[in-house]
């Protein structure tokens, strides 16, 4: 039993540490782009681009990695993934010190090493609904998303720390860790025994089933966690660069005030994961309930300029930001089977990672207008996500509601008889 529980300790944290390298590919950038205009001599646009490139090539390519995940199984494409991801870093890094105008060679590398983050999270996701089962896979689906958001805090820390050694330096961090988790996932994590695979006509017509049984509620979830994040990283670029610019802020001193609002959405996501099991009518209240806490928040920070102020504000979305993201988890991987959960989370983190790739550089074409465009027009884009999250998911509702046959013990012969659902 002891040893049961070590195992499922090391199986938690192996599958914990897979989000964390993920987010780690693009948070543990962001003090240190102002420092990147500088060097590189590039825009603001620019260096947001460095941030984007990941997160497009990611979007791309997570489809197909979806696909493969349901054949081939989670753990090998994690495996390769990390490994991609790691080599993408040494090749950023290695032509960003030797290379004088190393600007699109490091764009390159960072399209790489998205290609290789297209394999991690969401696959993990899918591999936590393989591997555990009711009010267990919502708490762990929680831990993963708290893990998601630890690493968001920790890495703009260790992103200023590493940046003292040398702007460049951080893109050397992402093999070490890439590498060591590859390993961990090869031979800690057990993998259930997968289904016989089909045939890419008939794995396509199930999916085409799924979007037009479950469309509806489906895409507007996958809505909900892409604005999430575009919003999330939106704030995160436009805190590292009022922060340089308006308040002198750099080094190291940076990253934990960076930090302060990811804690927000670790710390909410991690206890909303614990709490929401598999309780939809409850998942989707919470949901709504965050979504009007981040549009409350960005209405207000709209007509304040003070620093503490902006941050304490900021830092409330992004509670309710922690609030929305472990439900829109539970929804998305409980929809489907297993043998299509890999296709599903692969899409969802698809539009996640395009929210992530176009946060930045919205962000950064709207500050050069006014504060207060800015943020009027996230707080638009985040009331209309509100109106769709309530409009239009519920899942209970669209799947309608199962009965049972009633007197089974007086009349004995209707066992034979399906239960209609």
């Amino acid at each position: 039993m002891e040893k049961a529980k070590n195992t499922s300790f090391i199986s938690l944290t192996t599958l914990a540490l897979i989000p964390i390298v993920m987010v780690l590919g693009n948070s543990m950038l962001v003090p240190g782009l102002p420092t990147m205009e500088s060097q590189l001599g590039i825009s603001k646009f620019q260096s947001s681009l460095i941030i984007s490139v990941f997160s497009f090539a990611a979007g791309i390519v997570m489809p197909f990695v979806g696909y493969l995940s349901d054949r081939f199984g989670r753990k090998p494409i994690i495996g390769i993934a990390l490994l991609l991801y790691g080599l993408g870093g040494i090749f950023s890094g290695v032509t960003a010190w030797l290379i004088k105008d190393s600007y699109p060679y490091i764009l390159i590398g960072r399209i790489f090493q998205g290609f290789g983050a297209a394999g991690t999270s969401p696959v993990a996701m899918a591999l936590i609904g393989d591997m555990y089962k009711g009010g267990e896979e919502s708490r762990v689906l929680g831990i993963n998303e708290a893990a998601n958001g630890f690493g968001k805090i920790i890495s703009p820390i260790l992103g200023s720390l590493i940046a003292l050694i040398s702007w460049y330096a951080v893109f050397f961090t992402f093999p070490v860790l890439c590498f060591i988790v590859a390993a961990l996932t090869w031979f800690v994590i057990k993998e259930p025994e997968r289904p016989e695979p089909v045939s890419v006509s008939k794995y396509v017509q199930k999916i085409k089933g799924i979007f037009k049984k479950k469309g509806s509620w489906l895409i507007s979830s996958f809505l909900v966690g892409s604005i999430g994040l575009f919003i999330l990283f939106g704030v995160l670029f436009y805190l590292s660069n009022i922060l340089e610019d308006e308040y002198n802020v750099s080094g190291f001193l940076k990253g934990p005030i960076l930090a302060i609002p990811l804690l927000g959405l670790v710390t909410t996501s991690y206890f909303t994961g614990a709490s929401i099991k598999q309780n939809m009518k409850l998942i989707r209240k919470i949901m709504v309930l965050g979504l009007i806490i981040l549009t409350a928040a960005m209405i207000i920070v709209s007509f304040f300029e003070n620093i503490y102020v902006i941050v304490a504000l900021l830092t409330v979305g992004s509670i309710g930001i922690g609030l929305t993201l472990p439900c829109v988890n539970t929804i998305i991987t409980g929809a489907v089977q297993k043998s299509e959960r890999g296709m599903i989370t692969a899409l969802y983190g698809s539009v996640r990672f395009f929210g992530v790739a176009v946060g930045p550089p919205f962000f950064g074409w709207l500050m050069d207008i006014s504060h207060r465009a800015l943020f009027f027009t996230v707080s638009g884009i985040s009331l209309a996500t509100l109106i769709v999250s309530y409009f239009f998911i519920n899942p209970q509702k669209q799947s309608g509601p199962k009965t049972k046959p009633k007197d089974t013990e007086k009349r004995p012969t209707l066992n034979r008889v399906k239960a209609p659902t």
